[in-house]
């Protein structure tokens, strides 16, 4: 097998052009990165979940509060089971191979109507804790004078959605650094006010628990108040009183959306995500909500504070005023932040979702077309930034009037999400799930999915009373849900041929093609201190791509994965230029194999009239310790390694010994060669 290199063979092989395939999504995250950009969106509810539910049920509005933050248990393990079988995941995918495309639909519009809720009650939120702050620094210096809380709120909110629009627009995409960053503060703030707040409890006397019956008002009660009999089930005010208290669950759906971003090994680290963002929800939400309870003097959490009740929980503590109100000013500055965090993952969490329903052929290109500078969808941005302005302005700041209708979209979400995954469990029985949700049983083939099945009836009570109480949020979701869904119909119509095709086709993914002038140009971001070469051609063998990043056991290797394109018109004695094949499937599917084990991929395209000799030259370049091809359809398994030992040797001429094994990988068998 050792060659008999010619004098200047290898110029008869040389590279025509080298182009490297880049995408976002192949940075990964850790799990405690991806855990606070979760907690940026679900954590903020912290700020004002307490004071809705307060104005809703009465002084016991803290009881449920904690019985929803531990509820959000089971729901984060019903999300790690779904993830487990989506990689891609999220509500749209989930329910569809659920419930069927309607039902994705529907649901999709019910978390629609979320995210455009999100963005204002965020704002006016942020803008209330600000406002708060400030006349608390008037009162300490008598200054006689106060401001406005609901106008100033309304300012601030759309000023920070104004804000984000041209941010969005302009592509500029949320950091998990800074997320980290903030749930880093947050957590200090919230170990100080806890501390401080467990040695007032021991300084004051007669503190008591909060009841735990609530107190409904007519408005709270809506409908209910018309149905007598509804007075005699006491379960039902248990069960209204939790779906008062169920906005503050907003967010948990991100933990679906960050799962394409978590490093190796992927459910491992999503369990560690979701465990850190259950014990932050049940501490930082339910405990920091529980001690205000206590130590808030009535008519202020009725009044002064119920629109920042941390805010008032800081300036409740034992101690002197002036501490207080720096202690103030730290949970402001959080929740600003957090809230702010907040406005701007709806638009990007809407946007996000809005552009899966495009790809997948429901919308039309109108929403999809992209600015022409800034190469980002901005009909969508525009239109749901301009929404969530609207929403600010006929709210007119009203806090409790906004949470009403928002745990709409929460709760519709979980009931379509939460059953689809039930149901999976039957029509999906073979696919394999590293992670299922506890409590089942086996009962013939099937594996009967008690904890879901429970879990979902919890949601679908919660959702079914809501709709009998909260008349605002049921006539004003129900209409919204009804104008997406009509409008995802009409334009599926409209888009009827482009779906099909997308269907036909699959998922493409959107890639930058970065022309390099050399290969040493175009590996020289590699990092890691070893370099596997993957030699890749087939969309529909992802083979061994798949067995090297399942048995990659660290993250200090670079991965390279190498299309060679044959270069056009060429031919030499008998073989022909092989077919060219889709490279935008190729590269799609090499991505959504990398996503699926959470290792990242340097994915590189080379033109060249010689697959082995680029094969070689990459990595001769790259100084890789190992090249993984997939057996040819042309040749067999011992034909190419002999000409790629062939090429190796011709490349290797004359220049110091570089070891290296090459391993040709099909189902089952292999083929290595140590050089």
């Amino acid at each position: 097998m050792n060659p008999d290199p010619a004098q200047g063979q290898t110029n008869k092989f040389k590279l025509k052009g080298v182009v490297v395939m880049t995408t976002a999504m192949l940075t990964f995250i850790t799990f405690w990165k991806a855990a606070a950009i979760v907690l940026c969106d679900f954590g903020s509810s912290a700020f004002y979940a307490g004071g809705i539910a307060m104005k809703a049920i009465g002084p016991a509005f803290p009881w449920y509060i904690l019985a929803i933050m531990i509820f959000a248990g089971p729901i984060l393990l019903m999300y790690i089971e779904a993830c487990s079988m989506f990689t891609r995941g999220g509500i749209f995918p989930v329910v569809r191979a659920g419930l069927g495309e309607n039902a994705a639909k529907a649901a999709t519009a019910a978390i629609l109507f979320d995210f455009l809720l999100t963005g204002p009650i965020s704002g006016i939120s942020a803008g209330q804790y600000i406002v708060g702050f400030i006349n608390s620094v008037l009162e300490y210096f008598n200054a006689g004078i106060s401001l406005n809380g609901d106008g100033f709120s309304i300012l601030f909110a759309i000023g920070v959605t104004i804000y984000f629009w041209q941010q969005n627009i302009k592509g500029i995409e949320d950091s998990s650094d800074k997320n980290a960053r903030i749930i880093k503060f947050s957590v200090m703030i919230c170990a100080v006010l806890v501390v401080w707040a467990i040695i007032t409890l021991f300084i004051k006397d007669n503190v008591k628990l909060p009841p735990l019956t609530p107190h409904f008002t007519e408005v709270s009660l809506g409908w209910a108040a018309d149905i007598p009999f509804l007075k005699y089930i006491g379960v039902f005010g248990v069960v209204m009183a939790l779906g008062h208290s169920v906005l503050a669950l907003s967010g948990i759906e991100t933990l679906a959306q960050v799962f394409r971003e978590i490093e190796y090994p992927k459910i491992q680290n999503l369990k560690k995500a979701a465990l850190i963002i259950f014990v932050f929800a049940l501490v930082f939400t339910g405990g920091l909500t529980f001690l205000a309870a206590l130590l808030i003097p009535e008519d202020l959490m009725a009044g002064k504070y119920q629109d920042n009740l941390l805010a008032g929980l800081a300036m409740s503590l034992s101690g002197p005023t002036f501490l207080k109100l720096i202690l103030q000013a730290c949970v402001v500055a959080a929740g600003a932040v957090m809230l702010s965090g907040a406005v701007n993952t709806s638009v990007i969490g809407a946007n996000g979702l809005m552009s899966r329903m495009a790809e997948t052929g429901i919308l039309t290109d109108w929403f999809r077309k992209i600015h022409p500078k800034h190469g980002t969808t901005y009909h969508m941005i525009n239109m749901i930034c301009m929404m969530q302005i609207l929403v600010i302005l006929f709210s007119r700041g009203n806090l409790y009037l906004i949470g009403q209708a928002y745990a709409f979209g929460v709760l519709w979400s979980f009931v379509f999400e939460l059953s689809s995954i039930v149901v999976l469990r039957f029509k999906e029985r073979e696919k394999k799930r590293e992670f299922i949700m506890p409590l089942n049983f086996k009962f013939d083939h099937y594996l009967i999915p008690v904890g879901g099945i429970l879990v979902v009836l919890v949601v679908v009570a919660l959702a079914l009373t809501n709709l009998i109480t909260k008349q605002i949020a049921t006539v004003t979701g129900i209409s919204f849900a009804a104008f997406f869904f009509l409008i995802f119909n009409v334009s599926e119509r409209m888009n009827a041929q482009k779906a099909n095709d997308i269907f036909e086709e699959g998922h493409r993914e959107k890639l930058n093609h970065i022309e390099a002038d050399s290969l040493e140009k175009a590996l020289a971001n590699l990092e890691g201190s070893s370099r596997i070469l993957v030699a890749m051609r087939d969309p529909e063998n992802m083979y061994p791509l798949d067995t090297i990043l399942k048995e990659m056991k660290d993250d200090d290797t670079d991965v390279i994965v190498l299309y060679v394109k044959p270069v056009e018109h060429w031919r030499i004695g008998k073989t022909g230029m092989a077919r060219s094949v889709d490279e935008n499937e190729l590269f799609t599917n090499i991505i959504l194999t990398a996503e699926k084990y959470g290792h990242h991929v340097f994915p590189i395209e080379i033109n060249s009239n010689e697959v082995f000799y680029a094969i070689s030259q990459t990595a001769i370049a790259a100084k890789v310790k190992e090249i993984v091809m997939g057996v040819s359809g042309s040749y067999g398994a011992h034909d190419q390694m002999e000409r790629l030992v062939m090429a190796w040797g011709v490349l290797q001429n004359g220049q110091p010994h570089i070891p290296m094994t090459a391993r040709i990988l099909w189902e089952g068998r292999e083929v290595s060669y140590k050089f």
